[in-house]
């Protein structure tokens, strides 16, 4: 990602530059949301939309399956299926995707696995 792409204000998002490609993305969304990019092989205009997809899905529902629930919907529907979404505070992975369909990040305290496979 370049400097500049980190730089500029797309959507939701302003994200902040970071010195290291290798480190997650920082940013904030609009809605006052802190946002770290954990991992992604995702383009970064779908990444924006996962990321407010989740943001939507966390202000309509309290429970982490629902939230992960909406999400996984909105991207079949959009995408195409096979999606699989995983949301919480406390859990491990270790998953086979799509190429450029997978993006694992956190939403304040929150975070959300996404990715498509099959």
């Amino acid at each position: 990602m370049s400097e500049e792409t980190k730089k500029s204000v797309t959507g939701a998002l302003v994200v902040k530059p970071n010195s290291d490609d290798r480190k997650p993305t920082v940013a904030v969304s609009q809605s006052g949301k802190r946002i770290i990019i954990k991992s992604a092989d995702m383009k970064e205009d779908l990444q924006k939309e996962a990321v407010d997809i989740a943001i939507a899905a966390f202000e309509k529902n309290s429970v982490e399956k629902d939230v992960a629930e909406r999400i996984k919907k909105d991207f079949d529907k959009k995408h195409g299926p096979t999606w699989h979404c995983i949301v919480g505070s406390n859990f491990g992975s270790y998953v086979t995707h799509e190429t450029n369909h997978f993006v694992y990040f956190y939403l304040d305290q929150k975070a959300v696995l996404l990715f498509k496979s099959g």
